[in-house]
């Protein structure tokens, strides 16, 4: 493995770790220079970083059966245990056939007017040049509209206040915890993410735990349906895995939608010839009526939007470790090497998308996608491991989108500056304080 190259800045004994706490991002952006694999060195312990497309689809798609979860997945099993994202084998296939039919068209329906209800509350509770910080806002609705999707009564309330307050904490310390040198796995300054990951799962325990006893088992609510769930040998998913299943939901869905929902705000503000287009498609296809879930597919310039957004501000990175010798890039990994596929890297490559840093929806429109290999686009992953809500996120950023943004127009507040890209599971904005107009004020 040492054949691999080094990417450089590797300091004797630390390795890459300062560049890495220092500005990880930048690290990651500057990779795909260097070379489709690398070697990057946490302390003593190399990592094999993917950068490409045809590297990253080696391990994700073509040799995807000689890969585990790998590091990160490790480190966050403290939060969501073995759920769908940090399970592997019999397992993962078993429980994502349980977990599937929970995103079948005839749910997302039910879903869509939840989120509608919430995002109408949200766009009533502003007024005219209030600001607001848009990534504090989009964080709260987010977990808020999740929370209303998989508990159906008051008893999740609970668990709503613990993700609100244990969340942040998790995302910050994430991605820096996975790329420490083992040996600081008992230091003090992971206290505070231990502390936040008990109280989360502890909390979530006792809403099962009150659900079951107070629930038959005939909600649509995820939490219900997870309960009820049962498999060709009848058996159903145990407390511990209902728990599992929904800590993955709540971490991963919040973060993916506030991030996504943030950033696009900011773009949109930036560029108002494509806000305009927008608005024109929302008036054409839902007018003055409340979006419904048959409209979602019908707006191609929000989705194109949503694309751009994610391709720019996405999940940082993956990390998986080899369960057998298998050849990546021309080089062969032996067993139980870590590799980190660097999507952040891969999405801003210029050599796939010309002038990357830009934020261009055009992107995305029919005739230039078409021609785009599908492994240059891997936002939620790839093959058998591909995000099993993707299209729930995209539903709920959609619809969030096309009920605020008729009312009100988002503007950056005079004399701020443009918010920076904070390093958790997704590159997600540090501060985005904004003031909201009425539509039509000039």
């Amino acid at each position: 493995m040492t054949a691999i190259p080094l990417a450089k800045g590797s300091i004797p004994g630390l390795g890459h770790v300062p560049r890495l706490l220092r500005d990880p991002l930048a690290v990651l952006r500057s990779l795909h220079a260097e070379g489709p694999l690398l070697r990057l060195n946490i302390g003593t312990m190399p990592i094999v970083v993917a950068t490409s497309a045809a590297t990253v689809n080696e391990v994700m798609v073509k040799h995807s059966k000689a890969f585990k979860k790998g590091r990160l997945f490790e480190q966050m099993r403290p939060v969501v245990g073995n759920g769908l994202a940090n399970s592997d084998g019999s397992e993962h296939i078993r429980n994502r056939r349980l977990i599937q039919p929970m995103f079948y068209k005839e749910r997302m329906a039910g879903y869509a007017e939840v989120m509608r209800e919430l995002a109408e509350t949200l766009a009533d509770s502003w007024s005219a040049g209030q600001q607001i910080d848009v990534d504090e806002v989009m964080g709260s609705y987010a977990i808020e509209t999740l929370a209303a999707t998989l508990f159906s009564t008051d008893i999740g309330r609970p668990a709503v206040e613990s993700v609100r307050e244990d969340l942040p904490i998790i995302l910050k310390n994430m991605l820096r915890r996975a790329l420490a040198p083992r040996f600081t796995d008992n230091w003090p300054i992971w206290k505070e993410f231990d502390r936040s990951a008990v109280r989360m799962r502890s909390v979530i325990d006792d809403v099962i735990a009150k659900t079951r006893a107070s629930e038959p088992g005939n909600g649509t609510d995820l939490l219900s349906l997870l309960l009820s769930a049962r498999d060709d040998t009848g058996a159903g998913f145990t407390d511990e895995e209902v728990r599992d299943e929904l800590t993955t939901m709540l971490f991963a869905g919040s973060e993916t939608v506030a991030s996504t929902l943030s950033w696009a705000m900011h773009h949109l503000a930036e560029h108002p010839e494509v806000e305009r287009e927008l608005l024109k498609e929302l008036d054409k296809v839902v007018g003055d009526r409340p979006v419904s879930f048959a409209d979602v597919p019908q707006l191609p310039t929000i989705t194109r939007v949503l694309d751009e957004v994610i391709r720019l501000h996405g999940v940082v990175s993956l990390m998986r470790r080899t369960t057998e010798s298998v050849t990546i890039g021309g080089y062969v990994l032996p067993a139980d090497t870590e590799v980190l596929l660097s999507l952040y890297a891969l999405h801003r490559n210029p050599e796939l998308y010309p002038d990357p840093d830009r934020f261009d929806p055009d992107r995305w429109l029919p005739e230039q996608a078409a021609r785009r290999p599908r492994e240059h686009v891997v936002p939620f992953g790839a093959g058998n491991r591909k995000c099993i809500g993707d299209k729930f996120a995209w539903m709920e950023a959609t619809i969030t989108l096309a009920t605020i943004l008729p009312r009100w127009k988002l503007r950056p507040v005079p004399g701020s500056k443009p918010p920076t890209e904070s390093t958790a599971s997704m590159a997600h904005p540090a501060r985005v304080p904004m003031i909201v107009h009425p539509r039509g004020e000039s």
